[in-house]
């Protein structure tokens, strides 16, 4: 016996075998049982998502001999000859192959004609937007006024091509392309039914390629088990496929963060070497980027897909959402360019190194304060860069009285909130706002310590409030999140309590407030600096100009 492959082997024969499309499944299981049946069926997707499989067991649900309903026997002759592909009363038309009008006329000519096994005749169009408009003119007529034992079943790629007035006398489904988990979960009852060794994340690269067709999945499954010898192991599928693992792409991702150029060249040595498509390389960092930028956005959305979401999130708390965004868009255009490059290696490498030079450096300021013998108070700034560092200029004999005045003032800063992080005691409303800008929060929890006002605090209880039009802020994530930022940051543990209905809410400071004050502040200045000057007034008496005050930004 010839070997049946698996996407034929596999191909479901009654609906509870369909994988995904509930909505479409929901509707023609209600049609059939309670025997409120439309003449016309439109079936819409991409390649491989069960288009004709839904016609045809919808075909063998009409003409079970134990009558109409949703679960077909499947024992019956009518239902093995459906299953077969040699049931008289199926008609199956390719209308790529045939879209004269005459093809069509010759089609119709039977339609009148009843049934000769079945219960009803059925026409299962496939890609019917193929057909000509002589065919859609001469198919119209038979479509406005059907025959009740016929029953028409189209199947099309592209919905948009088909005339309107064809679409509105149609039931239309639209059916979705299969997500990660539906492919590689029907893979994997399979394989098991096979009794064929396999890996998951072998099944979850065979799913991306499937890119939502399930028949493309199975047809590729397929190959898989040729490539491996009668398994599916991991680095035999991304061979196969000419794709890259997803442990290499977090290699390149963290030479990226660690600005190692030589790893990062290695890296592309060692796909060279193993024969992968540098577009396909792009592509799967392009995916990648697109994670960790998802993840920064909403860091507690929950992916079904991710099958190393853990690494992602770890990733995407190390990068800034700028150089994510930055990171993308160089890849975006490296996978453009790459065409255009000397080979396809050396494009990918220049779009690296691209990365790696327009990379912005992380420079994280700290002050050292340290009293000299002579009681004299000094203070140094050191930039930490990964980058050798770049001589400083010798400073200034005799400090400025200005510097002084700023540096005490940051000295004493440094020592308020240090005080107040080692005695819950001391937190009040004059160092709060200080106290949570120093947070490493995010998302949801930033802007929920960012409008809090403090209230008081005791016995390791800080109450808060918020203005009623932002009480939406304090979800129980959110709050749960502050509140273990805050313990972690005073060094002992402390809950959080929002009180409701507090007078003189707007009247309290938080850290929202403080800096619109500042950038109000700062606006009003800049205002003022343009009116003042003297080059801005000379323009508006001789070209009888105004100024736009809407158009002044400040300066930082």
């Amino acid at each position: 016996m010839s070997y049946l492959v698996l996407a034929r082997k596999w191909r479901p024969k009654t609906f509870a075998e369909v994988v995904g499309q509930q909505h479409v499944l929901r509707a023609l299981i209600n049609g059939l049982d309670q025997n409120r049946l439309h003449h016309a069926f439109l079936f819409a997707g991409t390649r491989g998502v069960g288009k004709t499989t839904l016609a045809r067991v919808f075909a063998k649900s009409l003409n079970c001999e134990q009558g109409v309903s949703s679960t077909p026997c499947g024992e019956c002759q009518s239902c093995q000859e459906v299953d077969a592909g040699r049931f008289v009363d199926l008609i199956e038309v390719d209308a790529a192959s045939r879209t004269k009008v005459d093809d069509t006329r010759e089609l119709l000519d039977n339609v009148q004609y009843a049934p000769s096994r079945g219960r009803y005749k059925v026409y299962l169009i496939d890609e019917v937007h193929m057909l000509s408009t002589s065919s859609f003119n001469a198919l119209l007529k038979t479509l406005e006024e059907p025959p009740p034992h016929v029953k028409f079943l189209f199947a099309t790629t592209d919905p948009q091509k088909l005339p309107v007035t064809i679409l509105s006398r149609c039931l239309q489904f639209n059916l979705r392309r299969l997500d990660l988990t539906q492919i590689s979960g029907h893979l994997n009852h399979i394989l098991q039914q096979e009794e064929t060794e396999f890996e998951a994340n072998a099944l979850l690269a065979l799913a991306r390629a499937a890119d939502g067709s399930m028949r493309d999945a199975l047809s590729l499954l397929d190959q898989a088990i040729s490539f491996g010898g009668g398994s599916v192991k991991n680095d035999h599928v991304h061979q196969m496929l000419g794709t890259i693992e997803q442990q290499q792409l977090h290699h390149i991702v963290t030479a990226l963060l660690k600005q190692d150029g030589k790893s990062l060249l290695e890296q592309s040595q060692q796909l060279s070497a193993q024969g992968r498509d540098f577009t396909i390389v792009l592509n799967e960092l392009l995916s990648l980027f697109q994670r960790i930028a998802t993840v920064q956005v909403v860091p507690d959305l929950e992916s079904t897909e991710e099958d190393n979401l853990e690494q992602v999130k770890s990733l995407a708390q190390q990068f800034s959402p700028e150089t994510i965004q930055l990171l993308y868009q160089i890849a975006l255009h490296g996978k453009r360019d790459l065409a255009y490059a000397a080979d396809p290696k050396s494009g990918f490498e220049m779009t690296l190194l691209r990365m790696l030079s327009f990379q912005p450096k992380s420079i994280d300021k700290t002050v050292d304060i340290s009293a000299s013998t002579d009681n004299n108070t000094s203070a140094k700034a050191q930039s930490i860069t990964d980058t050798p560092p770049v001589p400083q200029p010798q400073p200034q004999p005799q400090p400025q009285p200005q510097n002084v005045a700023r540096q005490t003032s940051e000295k004493e800063k440094v020592e308020h909130i240090s005080t107040a992080s080692n005695t819950g005691d001391e937190i009040s409303a004059t160092n709060w706002t200080q106290i949570i800008a120093t947070l490493k929060l995010a998302a949801l929890a930033r802007q929920l310590a960012d409008n809090s006002a403090f209230i008081k605090s005791e016995n390791q209880q800080v109450y808060l409030s918020l203005a009623p039009g932002l009480a939406h802020l304090a979800t129980p994530k959110a709050q749960e999140r502050l509140e273990s930022a805050l313990s972690k940051q005073l060094g002992y543990e402390l809950s959080l309590i929002f009180e409701q209905g507090v007078g003189n809410v707007d009247n309290r400071q938080t850290l929202a407030s403080e800096r619109a004050e500042e950038a109000s502040i700062k606006q009003q200045q800049a205002t003022e600096s343009i009116h003042n000057d003297p080059a801005v007034d000379a323009m508006k008496k001789v070209f009888d100009a105004r100024v736009i005050e809407s158009s002044i930004k400040s300066i930082d």
